[in-house]
Protein backbone atom coordinates (compact mmCIF):
# COMPACT_ATOMS: atom_id res chain seq x y z
CA UNK A 1 0.00 0.00 0.00
CA UNK A 2 1.08 3.59 -0.76
CA UNK A 3 1.28 6.58 1.11
CA UNK A 4 0.07 9.43 -0.85
CA UNK A 5 0.55 13.15 1.36
CA UNK A 6 -2.89 15.43 0.75
CA UNK A 7 -0.91 18.35 -0.29
CA UNK A 8 -3.27 18.15 -4.00
CA UNK A 9 -6.40 18.09 -2.02
CA UNK A 10 -6.62 21.66 -2.41
CA UNK A 11 -6.57 21.87 -6.00
CA UNK A 12 -9.36 19.10 -5.80
CA UNK A 13 -11.70 21.29 -3.45
CA UNK A 14 -11.77 23.90 -6.39
CA UNK A 15 -12.48 21.72 -8.95
CA UNK A 16 -15.49 19.58 -6.71
CA UNK A 17 -18.91 20.80 -7.68
CA UNK A 18 -20.56 23.13 -5.75
CA UNK A 19 -23.74 23.07 -3.87
CA UNK A 20 -26.67 24.36 -4.71
CA UNK A 21 -29.88 24.96 -2.42
CA UNK A 22 -32.30 24.70 -4.59
CA UNK A 23 -33.84 21.82 -7.46
CA UNK A 24 -30.49 21.05 -9.33
CA UNK A 25 -30.90 22.11 -12.87
CA UNK A 26 -32.04 25.13 -11.87
CA UNK A 27 -31.44 28.72 -10.99
CA UNK A 28 -28.62 28.56 -13.01
CA UNK A 29 -27.13 25.25 -11.83
CA UNK A 30 -24.81 23.25 -14.73
CA UNK A 31 -26.29 21.16 -16.67
CA UNK A 32 -23.59 18.34 -15.56
CA UNK A 33 -25.84 18.60 -11.70
CA UNK A 34 -26.60 15.82 -9.69
CA UNK A 35 -29.74 13.42 -11.25
CA UNK A 36 -31.63 13.22 -8.41
CA UNK A 37 -32.85 17.02 -9.11
CA UNK A 38 -34.51 15.69 -12.36
CA UNK A 39 -36.89 13.09 -10.16
CA UNK A 40 -38.03 16.63 -7.83
CA UNK A 41 -40.24 18.78 -8.33
CA UNK A 42 -40.05 21.48 -9.68
CA UNK A 43 -40.20 25.02 -8.43
CA UNK A 44 -37.99 27.98 -6.46
CA UNK A 45 -36.55 27.39 -3.29
CA UNK A 46 -39.16 28.26 -0.60
CA UNK A 47 -41.98 27.87 -2.68
CA UNK A 48 -44.05 25.78 -0.31
CA UNK A 49 -43.33 27.27 3.17
CA UNK A 50 -44.59 24.35 5.21
CA UNK A 51 -41.38 22.53 4.08
CA UNK A 52 -37.51 23.33 5.50
CA UNK A 53 -34.97 25.46 3.18
CA UNK A 54 -31.28 26.37 3.63
CA UNK A 55 -30.35 29.73 2.59
CA UNK A 56 -27.60 30.39 0.53
CA UNK A 57 -26.05 31.86 3.40
CA UNK A 58 -26.37 28.25 5.11
CA UNK A 59 -24.67 26.24 2.04
CA UNK A 60 -21.69 28.70 1.91
CA UNK A 61 -21.05 27.64 5.85
CA UNK A 62 -21.30 23.73 4.55
CA UNK A 63 -19.09 24.14 2.40
CA UNK A 64 -16.59 26.12 4.34
CA UNK A 65 -16.56 23.34 6.54
CA UNK A 66 -16.32 20.51 4.46
CA UNK A 67 -13.61 22.27 2.44
CA UNK A 68 -11.56 22.84 5.60
CA UNK A 69 -11.86 19.28 6.66
CA UNK A 70 -10.64 17.99 3.61
CA UNK A 71 -7.88 20.60 3.68
CA UNK A 72 -6.70 19.58 6.74
CA UNK A 73 -6.27 16.62 5.84
CA UNK A 74 -8.80 14.88 7.76
CA UNK A 75 -10.85 13.63 5.35
CA UNK A 76 -9.30 12.82 1.43
CA UNK A 77 -12.91 13.69 0.05
CA UNK A 78 -16.69 13.66 0.77
CA UNK A 79 -19.87 14.21 -0.84
CA UNK A 80 -23.24 14.96 1.25
CA UNK A 81 -27.04 16.08 0.63
CA UNK A 82 -29.14 17.40 2.22
CA UNK A 83 -33.42 16.96 1.13
CA UNK A 84 -36.81 17.47 1.77
CA UNK A 85 -39.42 15.64 1.09
CA UNK A 86 -39.52 17.09 -2.49
CA UNK A 87 -36.08 18.99 -3.24
CA UNK A 88 -32.49 18.52 -2.42
CA UNK A 89 -31.77 21.62 -0.43
CA UNK A 90 -27.81 21.07 -0.56
CA UNK A 91 -25.42 18.59 -2.84
CA UNK A 92 -21.55 19.59 -2.28
CA UNK A 93 -18.35 17.19 -3.13
CA UNK A 94 -15.04 18.42 -1.74
CA UNK A 95 -11.64 16.58 -1.85
CA UNK A 96 -10.39 13.31 -4.26
CA UNK A 97 -12.08 10.27 -4.69
CA UNK A 98 -8.49 8.75 -5.60
CA UNK A 99 -5.28 10.31 -3.93
CA UNK A 100 -2.99 8.00 -6.10
CA UNK A 101 -4.50 9.07 -9.09
CA UNK A 102 -5.37 12.71 -7.68
CA UNK A 103 -9.04 12.13 -9.35
CA UNK A 104 -11.36 15.12 -8.02
CA UNK A 105 -14.34 13.79 -5.89
CA UNK A 106 -17.30 14.28 -7.90
CA UNK A 107 -21.03 14.45 -6.93
CA UNK A 108 -22.18 11.33 -8.45
CA UNK A 109 -18.93 9.50 -7.33
CA UNK A 110 -20.03 5.88 -6.42
CA UNK A 111 -19.42 4.71 -2.67
CA UNK A 112 -19.45 1.22 -0.40
CA UNK A 113 -22.01 1.75 1.42
CA UNK A 114 -21.70 -1.39 3.05
CA UNK A 115 -24.46 -1.37 6.05
CA UNK A 116 -26.36 0.77 4.91
CA UNK A 117 -27.65 -2.09 2.95
CA UNK A 118 -29.64 -2.82 5.63
CA UNK A 119 -32.23 -0.79 5.82
CA UNK A 120 -33.46 -1.56 1.86
CA UNK A 121 -33.27 -5.42 3.63
CA UNK A 122 -35.47 -3.92 6.09
CA UNK A 123 -37.70 -2.33 3.33
CA UNK A 124 -38.18 -5.40 1.75
CA UNK A 125 -39.23 -7.52 4.58
CA UNK A 126 -41.79 -4.59 4.93
CA UNK A 127 -43.02 -5.14 1.15
CA UNK A 128 -42.99 -9.35 2.33
CA UNK A 129 -44.89 -8.98 5.39
CA UNK A 130 -47.87 -6.32 3.51
CA UNK A 131 -47.83 -9.50 0.64
CA UNK A 132 -48.83 -11.64 3.90
CA UNK A 133 -46.04 -13.73 2.98
CA UNK A 134 -44.28 -13.43 6.21
CA UNK A 135 -45.16 -12.46 9.29
CA UNK A 136 -42.76 -10.23 11.79
CA UNK A 137 -43.38 -12.81 14.76
CA UNK A 138 -42.92 -15.66 12.49
CA UNK A 139 -39.99 -17.61 13.90
CA UNK A 140 -37.31 -17.59 11.88
CA UNK A 141 -36.93 -21.19 11.48
CA UNK A 142 -39.83 -21.29 9.65
CA UNK A 143 -37.76 -19.84 6.39
CA UNK A 144 -34.84 -21.26 7.74
CA UNK A 145 -34.62 -24.73 9.51
CA UNK A 146 -31.58 -23.97 10.45
CA UNK A 147 -32.46 -22.00 13.25
CA UNK A 148 -34.55 -24.46 15.26
CA UNK A 149 -33.37 -25.47 18.44
CA UNK A 150 -31.00 -22.74 19.07
CA UNK A 151 -28.83 -23.10 21.50
CA UNK A 152 -27.89 -19.80 24.24
CA UNK A 153 -24.49 -19.33 25.92
CA UNK A 154 -25.15 -19.56 29.69
CA UNK A 155 -21.65 -19.55 30.59
CA UNK A 156 -18.37 -18.18 29.10
CA UNK A 157 -14.92 -18.59 29.92
CA UNK A 158 -12.63 -15.72 28.67
CA UNK A 159 -9.43 -17.32 29.71
CA UNK A 160 -9.61 -19.94 26.85
CA UNK A 161 -13.47 -19.13 25.34
CA UNK A 162 -14.67 -22.62 26.67
CA UNK A 163 -18.66 -22.25 27.24
CA UNK A 164 -22.02 -24.02 28.25
CA UNK A 165 -25.25 -23.87 26.60
CA UNK A 166 -28.74 -24.07 27.37
CA UNK A 167 -31.57 -24.63 25.21
CA UNK A 168 -33.28 -21.07 24.50
CA UNK A 169 -36.24 -20.28 25.90
CA UNK A 170 -37.60 -18.56 22.99
CA UNK A 171 -37.31 -19.01 19.02
CA UNK A 172 -35.14 -16.04 17.30
CA UNK A 173 -38.33 -14.45 15.53
CA UNK A 174 -38.09 -11.76 12.29
CA UNK A 175 -39.09 -9.17 14.47
CA UNK A 176 -35.47 -10.28 16.47
CA UNK A 177 -33.31 -9.61 13.32
CA UNK A 178 -35.04 -6.67 12.46
CA UNK A 179 -34.32 -4.75 15.54
CA UNK A 180 -30.66 -6.17 16.54
CA UNK A 181 -32.33 -7.78 19.29
CA UNK A 182 -31.67 -11.81 18.03
CA UNK A 183 -28.44 -12.85 20.42
CA UNK A 184 -26.41 -12.82 17.41
CA UNK A 185 -23.03 -10.28 16.96
CA UNK A 186 -20.22 -9.45 14.74
CA UNK A 187 -16.65 -10.18 15.75
CA UNK A 188 -15.38 -7.15 14.88
CA UNK A 189 -17.76 -5.77 18.13
CA UNK A 190 -18.49 -8.12 20.53
CA UNK A 191 -15.34 -10.16 22.07
CA UNK A 192 -17.75 -13.07 22.82
CA UNK A 193 -18.06 -13.83 19.54
CA UNK A 194 -14.65 -12.73 18.07
CA UNK A 195 -13.05 -15.43 20.84
CA UNK A 196 -15.68 -18.31 19.60
CA UNK A 197 -15.06 -17.53 16.14
CA UNK A 198 -11.54 -17.35 16.27
CA UNK A 199 -11.38 -20.53 18.52
CA UNK A 200 -14.11 -22.54 16.21
CA UNK A 201 -13.94 -20.98 12.46
CA UNK A 202 -17.84 -21.19 12.51
CA UNK A 203 -19.69 -18.49 11.28
CA UNK A 204 -21.02 -15.63 13.39
CA UNK A 205 -25.07 -16.76 12.60
CA UNK A 206 -24.20 -20.14 12.96
CA UNK A 207 -22.72 -19.69 17.02
CA UNK A 208 -25.18 -20.08 19.95
CA UNK A 209 -26.79 -17.01 20.57
CA UNK A 210 -25.70 -14.71 23.18
CA UNK A 211 -28.83 -14.19 24.82
CA UNK A 212 -32.17 -14.85 24.91
CA UNK A 213 -33.78 -13.14 22.11
CA UNK A 214 -35.65 -9.61 22.50
CA UNK A 215 -33.66 -9.22 25.83
CA UNK A 216 -30.35 -7.18 24.79
CA UNK A 217 -29.37 -5.15 21.82
CA UNK A 218 -25.89 -6.00 19.77
CA UNK A 219 -25.02 -5.19 16.43
CA UNK A 220 -25.02 -8.30 14.30
CA UNK A 221 -25.12 -9.72 10.77
CA UNK A 222 -29.11 -10.44 11.54
CA UNK A 223 -30.31 -8.61 8.54
CA UNK A 224 -27.79 -11.18 6.91
CA UNK A 225 -30.20 -13.61 7.78
CA UNK A 226 -33.23 -11.91 6.91
CA UNK A 227 -31.37 -11.18 3.25
CA UNK A 228 -31.49 -15.43 3.22
CA UNK A 229 -35.12 -15.27 4.66
CA UNK A 230 -36.19 -12.77 1.51
CA UNK A 231 -34.48 -15.11 -0.99
CA UNK A 232 -36.00 -18.19 0.75
CA UNK A 233 -39.57 -16.86 0.02
CA UNK A 234 -38.99 -15.18 -3.07
CA UNK A 235 -37.36 -18.34 -4.69
CA UNK A 236 -34.58 -15.78 -6.69
CA UNK A 237 -31.58 -13.46 -6.09
CA UNK A 238 -31.26 -10.51 -3.35
CA UNK A 239 -30.37 -8.32 -6.11
CA UNK A 240 -32.97 -9.11 -8.49
CA UNK A 241 -35.99 -8.24 -5.72
CA UNK A 242 -34.31 -5.36 -4.40
CA UNK A 243 -33.63 -4.00 -8.36
CA UNK A 244 -37.40 -4.97 -9.35
CA UNK A 245 -38.94 -3.51 -5.91
CA UNK A 246 -36.81 -1.00 -4.91
CA UNK A 247 -33.81 0.63 -7.07
CA UNK A 248 -36.28 0.75 -10.71
CA UNK A 249 -39.24 2.31 -8.70
CA UNK A 250 -36.94 4.98 -7.04
CA UNK A 251 -34.78 5.66 -10.31
CA UNK A 252 -31.55 4.42 -8.85
CA UNK A 253 -29.55 4.31 -11.60
CA UNK A 254 -25.98 3.44 -9.84
CA UNK A 255 -27.36 1.29 -6.72
CA UNK A 256 -26.35 -2.12 -6.65
CA UNK A 257 -23.98 -5.56 -5.32
CA UNK A 258 -21.71 -4.31 -8.33
CA UNK A 259 -20.04 -1.59 -10.49
CA UNK A 260 -19.81 -1.97 -13.67
CA UNK A 261 -16.95 -1.17 -15.95
CA UNK A 262 -18.16 1.90 -18.06
CA UNK A 263 -18.67 3.15 -14.36
CA UNK A 264 -16.05 2.04 -12.19
CA UNK A 265 -13.35 5.57 -12.77
CA UNK A 266 -16.73 6.90 -10.41
CA UNK A 267 -15.76 5.03 -7.60
CA UNK A 268 -14.06 6.19 -4.45
CA UNK A 269 -10.88 4.16 -3.19
CA UNK A 270 -10.69 3.08 0.60
CA UNK A 271 -8.02 5.00 2.86
CA UNK A 272 -7.53 3.17 5.95
CA UNK A 273 -5.88 5.60 8.93
CA UNK A 274 -3.71 4.16 11.36
CA UNK A 275 -1.28 5.89 13.45
CA UNK A 276 -2.67 8.99 12.39
CA UNK A 277 -1.68 8.68 8.45
CA UNK A 278 -4.22 7.69 5.82
CA UNK A 279 -3.21 4.85 3.75
CA UNK A 280 -5.39 4.55 0.37
CA UNK A 281 -6.31 1.00 -0.72
CA UNK A 282 -6.60 0.78 -4.42
CA UNK A 283 -9.74 -0.31 -6.10
CA UNK A 284 -9.76 -3.66 -7.38
CA UNK A 285 -10.18 -4.35 -11.31
CA UNK A 286 -13.57 -5.50 -10.68
CA UNK A 287 -15.47 -3.75 -8.47
CA UNK A 288 -18.48 -6.66 -6.44
CA UNK A 289 -19.68 -6.64 -2.95
CA UNK A 290 -21.39 -10.03 -1.84
CA UNK A 291 -24.63 -9.89 -2.32
CA UNK A 292 -26.23 -9.77 1.07
CA UNK A 293 -28.75 -8.68 3.21
CA UNK A 294 -26.27 -6.69 5.85
CA UNK A 295 -23.65 -5.36 3.17
CA UNK A 296 -22.58 -5.31 -0.52
CA UNK A 297 -24.23 -2.23 -2.51
CA UNK A 298 -22.43 0.11 -3.69
CA UNK A 299 -24.31 3.44 -3.97
CA UNK A 300 -24.33 7.79 -4.67
CA UNK A 301 -25.73 10.45 -2.37
CA UNK A 302 -27.96 11.16 -4.79
CA UNK A 303 -29.68 7.69 -5.41
CA UNK A 304 -29.62 6.85 -1.26
CA UNK A 305 -31.16 10.71 -0.88
CA UNK A 306 -33.99 9.30 -3.19
CA UNK A 307 -34.47 6.22 -0.81
CA UNK A 308 -34.31 8.40 2.40
CA UNK A 309 -37.26 10.98 0.37
CA UNK A 310 -39.26 7.60 -0.19
CA UNK A 311 -39.20 7.70 4.07
CA UNK A 312 -40.57 11.43 4.30
CA UNK A 313 -43.16 10.40 2.16
CA UNK A 314 -44.63 7.77 4.17
CA UNK A 315 -43.79 4.75 1.39
CA UNK A 316 -44.47 6.96 -1.53
CA UNK A 317 -42.19 7.88 -4.58
CA UNK A 318 -43.79 9.94 -7.25
CA UNK A 319 -47.28 8.50 -7.15
CA UNK A 320 -45.76 5.27 -6.46
CA UNK A 321 -46.64 3.12 -3.58
CA UNK A 322 -43.19 0.73 -2.02
CA UNK A 323 -44.99 0.52 1.00
CA UNK A 324 -47.64 1.70 2.90
CA UNK A 325 -47.21 4.29 5.71
CA UNK A 326 -47.97 2.22 8.38
CA UNK A 327 -44.92 0.24 7.43
CA UNK A 328 -42.39 3.51 7.75
CA UNK A 329 -44.06 4.17 11.01
CA UNK A 330 -43.06 0.83 12.10
CA UNK A 331 -39.75 0.73 11.33
CA UNK A 332 -39.19 4.21 12.47
CA UNK A 333 -40.52 4.04 16.51
CA UNK A 334 -39.04 2.20 18.99
CA UNK A 335 -38.99 -1.82 18.62
CA UNK A 336 -37.28 -2.42 21.52
CA UNK A 337 -39.24 -1.89 24.25
CA UNK A 338 -37.12 -1.32 27.73
CA UNK A 339 -34.10 -2.72 26.44
CA UNK A 340 -31.76 0.24 24.90
CA UNK A 341 -28.72 0.27 22.41
CA UNK A 342 -25.44 -0.40 23.90
CA UNK A 343 -21.98 0.25 22.69
CA UNK A 344 -20.45 -1.91 20.48
CA UNK A 345 -16.74 -2.59 22.12
CA UNK A 346 -14.54 -3.29 19.19
CA UNK A 347 -12.05 -6.30 18.95
CA UNK A 348 -10.25 -4.50 16.17
CA UNK A 349 -9.07 -1.25 16.19
CA UNK A 350 -8.04 -0.38 12.19
CA UNK A 351 -11.97 -1.90 11.23
CA UNK A 352 -13.88 0.15 14.05
CA UNK A 353 -13.88 2.09 17.31
CA UNK A 354 -16.36 2.01 19.35
CA UNK A 355 -19.74 2.48 18.74
CA UNK A 356 -22.48 4.24 18.00
CA UNK A 357 -23.65 7.90 19.30
CA UNK A 358 -26.57 7.89 21.48
CA UNK A 359 -25.80 4.62 23.29
CA UNK A 360 -26.54 4.45 26.48
CA UNK A 361 -30.07 6.44 25.70
CA UNK A 362 -31.09 5.62 22.22
CA UNK A 363 -34.08 2.97 21.02
CA UNK A 364 -34.02 0.76 17.60
CA UNK A 365 -36.77 0.34 15.40
CA UNK A 366 -37.02 -2.16 12.32
CA UNK A 367 -33.46 -1.09 10.42
CA UNK A 368 -33.24 1.84 12.63
CA UNK A 369 -31.31 3.20 15.68
CA UNK A 370 -34.02 5.85 16.81
CA UNK A 371 -32.68 9.02 18.72
CA UNK A 372 -33.58 9.71 22.16
CA UNK A 373 -32.80 13.02 22.89
CA UNK A 374 -30.43 16.39 21.51
CA UNK A 375 -30.63 18.28 24.86
CA UNK A 376 -26.88 18.55 24.90
CA UNK A 377 -26.88 20.26 21.49
CA UNK A 378 -30.52 21.19 20.14
CA UNK A 379 -28.62 21.66 16.68
CA UNK A 380 -28.65 17.91 16.27
CA UNK A 381 -30.99 15.94 15.10
CA UNK A 382 -34.55 15.81 16.81
CA UNK A 383 -35.79 13.23 19.12
CA UNK A 384 -37.18 10.64 17.22
CA UNK A 385 -34.87 10.61 13.89
CA UNK A 386 -33.92 7.38 12.75
CA UNK A 387 -30.09 6.50 11.69
CA UNK A 388 -27.59 4.21 10.59
CA UNK A 389 -24.10 3.82 9.05
CA UNK A 390 -21.70 1.94 7.08
CA UNK A 391 -18.39 0.81 7.80
CA UNK A 392 -16.32 3.34 5.43
CA UNK A 393 -17.74 5.97 7.33
CA UNK A 394 -21.11 6.80 5.59
CA UNK A 395 -23.81 8.15 7.49
CA UNK A 396 -27.55 9.14 6.68
CA UNK A 397 -30.20 10.10 9.14
CA UNK A 398 -34.09 11.14 8.46
CA UNK A 399 -35.42 13.69 10.85
CA UNK A 400 -39.21 13.44 10.60
CA UNK A 401 -39.87 16.75 13.09
CA UNK A 402 -37.68 19.03 10.84
CA UNK A 403 -38.76 17.02 7.71
CA UNK A 404 -35.61 16.47 6.76
CA UNK A 405 -32.39 13.91 5.37
CA UNK A 406 -29.42 14.25 5.10
CA UNK A 407 -26.42 11.68 3.59
CA UNK A 408 -22.57 12.29 4.33
CA UNK A 409 -20.36 9.50 2.69
CA UNK A 410 -16.73 9.09 3.31
CA UNK A 411 -14.56 5.73 2.46
CA UNK A 412 -12.19 5.64 5.89
CA UNK A 413 -11.44 3.11 7.99
CA UNK A 414 -11.74 2.21 10.95
CA UNK A 415 -15.54 3.09 11.60
CA UNK A 416 -16.36 5.74 13.75
CA UNK A 417 -12.82 6.66 13.22
CA UNK A 418 -12.65 10.36 15.31
CA UNK A 419 -11.86 12.71 12.17
CA UNK A 420 -14.52 11.42 10.08
CA UNK A 421 -17.19 11.73 13.08
CA UNK A 422 -16.23 15.36 13.90
CA UNK A 423 -16.81 15.96 10.19
CA UNK A 424 -20.04 14.12 10.57
CA UNK A 425 -21.51 15.83 13.76
CA UNK A 426 -20.16 19.64 12.00
CA UNK A 427 -22.19 19.07 9.00
CA UNK A 428 -25.22 18.20 11.01
CA UNK A 429 -25.04 20.83 13.60
CA UNK A 430 -24.24 23.38 10.24
CA UNK A 431 -27.82 21.78 9.38
CA UNK A 432 -29.65 22.41 12.15
CA UNK A 433 -28.36 26.00 12.47
CA UNK A 434 -29.86 26.79 9.35
CA UNK A 435 -32.77 25.24 8.68
CA UNK A 436 -35.31 27.70 7.59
Amino acid sequence: MKRFPLVFLGLAVALAGHAYPFPLGEGGAPRSASPIGRSLKKGPLGESPRLPTLSAKAVSEIDALLQEAVRQGTVPGVVAIVTNKDRVLYHGAFGLMDTGKRKPMQKDSIFRIASMTKPVTSVAIMMLKEQGKLGLDDPVSKYLPAFQNREVISSFNPADATYKTKKAANEVLIRHLLTNTSGLAYAFSNDTVNRLQQKTQVEAEDLPLLYEPGTRWTYSGSTKVLGLVIEKITGGGLEKFFEQRIFRPLELEDTAYSVPAAKAGRTVTIQQREKGKLMELPNPERLEGPARGDGGLFSTASDYAKFLQMFLNDGQWRGATLVHKESIEAMTRNQIGNVIVDTQQTTNPLRSLNFPFGAGQDKFGFGFQITASNKDNPNLRSPGSYTWAGINNTHFWVDPKRQIAAVILMQILPFYDDGCMKVYRDFEAAIGRNLR
